[in-house]
């Protein structure tokens, strides 16, 4: 099958190369960055790491929506949750999209596939969530985190039907690609496990402005992580979410991922430390929609989203 990623950043260039380079498919690069665009056609390509190590050239084809010609069989879609609404919109314009195409995201966050919905057949839909650790260190270079063959994903049909042939297929290449896929049939229940952990590492990295294994050492950390999932599995079970994890499980993922990923930062921070707006409404803020939907008030999530709009706002008084 042939793959177009929209979105060139962190994950789109993960998914992407590992993609073309370990199951040998044939991919195409969509973006709207300028800069991003133009350094990739500049060098011929886009420079890749593995742990700040053996950085080296893949070549690529990168396009802007209105020159693009090509017609995938499968759009993978990976944008910032606040981009997606006018990246979809510039796409659908220029003539991307076609029924007969499959749509898959694995974005951080929820929100989005009620987007992706508006230019595909539901049936062609497949939500992902990935634990995989990626940098965009700047224009065409990209820094790929933890070992080689240590991706982890999942991946389940929007329609909670079974996979047809066509996801089946997505899956082997995936599965190829080294991206470590696992199929579920709770698309729901997947995404708000994964938008839970990011609940807890990323909006907490991104308050104190550490990374991971700084996170991890703390004695704390233990307790804080229980206190956040406490809420979102209570927010979930009132809701008729059945998270893909219990809430002990959910927690060791947490102490796992801050020895494994010591050093990384994660992208909600990468997104604050660079002056651009966060994820977190799409994080902690959409387990607190879904908590006063069910009647239920998560104290922590809505204070941690408050916290963290604030960094925001009082970056304009730290400028040098």
């Amino acid at each position: 099958m042939k793959y177009g990623i929209i979105g060139a950043g962190a994950m789109g260039y993960r998914y992407g190369v590992l993609l073309q380079e370990n199951a040998g498919v044939d991919v195409d690069f969509i973006d709207t960055w300028k800069p991003n665009v133009e350094k990739v056609k500049e060098q011929g390509g886009v420079y890749v790491s593995r742990d700040h190590k053996d950085k080296h050239l893949v070549p690529i084809n990168m396009y802007y929506p209105e020159e693009y010609k090509g017609h995938p069989d499968v759009w993978i879609i990976f944008k910032k949750q606040m981009q997606l609404a006018e990246e979809l919109k510039r796409d659908d314009k220029a003539g991307l999209f076609h029924p007969d195409q499959y749509a898959f995201s694995a974005m951080n966050g929820l929100g989005h596939f009620e987007k992706i919905e508006q230019y595909f057949d539901k049936d062609k839909m497949v939500a992902g969530t990935a634990m995989i650790a990626t940098v965009l260190n700047g224009p065409g270079d990209v820094d790929f985190m933890g070992p080689k063959n240590g991706e982890a994903m999942h991946m389940a049909p929007y329609n909670d039907k079974k996979p047809d042939a066509v996801m089946e297929q997505m899956y082997n290449d995936f599965k190829k690609a080294t991206l470590g896929p696992e199929m579920s049939s709770n698309w729901l229940g997947m995404c708000m496990t994964k938008v839970s952990f990011n609940a807890v590492c990323n909006t907490l990295c991104t308050m104190f402005e550490i990374n991971m294994g700084q996170f991890g050492e703390y004695k704390g950390a233990e307790a804080m992580s229980k206190q956040l999932f406490n809420e979102a599995h209570d927010a979930c079970d009132r809701a008729g979410i059945k998270m893909i994890e219990d809430r002990q499980q959910q927690v060791q993922s947490v102490l796992d991922s801050c020895v494994k990923l010591k050093f990384h930062y994660p992208s909600m921070y990468q997104d604050f430390s660079k002056g651009r707006a966060t994820e977190v409404d799409y994080i902690n803020g959409y387990i607190a929609k879904v908590g006063r939907e069910n009647d239920y008030v998560c104290r922590t999530h809505e204070f941690v989203t408050h916290e963290v709009h604030l960094a925001e706002q009082m970056r304009k008084y730290h400028k040098r």
